[in-house]
């Protein structure tokens, strides 16, 4: 059975605070330049996946042509019968 010195259960320490600090650090300068890259693929993955699609029968528009959808006129009118209406008086 081996028997752990004092100056290597230092040592343990120092390398495992070595290393959470300078995870720390490295995460703090080059974490925000990572994850803008990763944003960025994701991005042009989502581009590439979802811009293929459009609705069924739509031509592709050139760019800044402006197009209206009207919605289609009612023609009956909805039954709002929530319920028999009672009138009341408040009594002193």
């Amino acid at each position: 059975m081996h028997e752990a010195s004092l100056s290597e259960v230092l040592r343990v320490i120092l390398i495992v605070l070595l290393v959470y600090f300078g995870l720390k650090l490295f995460f703090r300068w080059f974490g925000p330049i990572l994850l803008r890259y990763i944003l960025r693929k994701v991005g042009k993955k989502f581009e590439q996946k979802f811009g293929q699609f459009g609705a069924p029968g739509e031509q592709p528009r050139q760019q800044g042509e402006v197009t209206l959808d009207k919605k289609p006129k009612k023609t009956g009118k909805s039954k709002n019968d929530v319920g028999e209406y009672i009138d009341y008086e408040e009594i002193d």
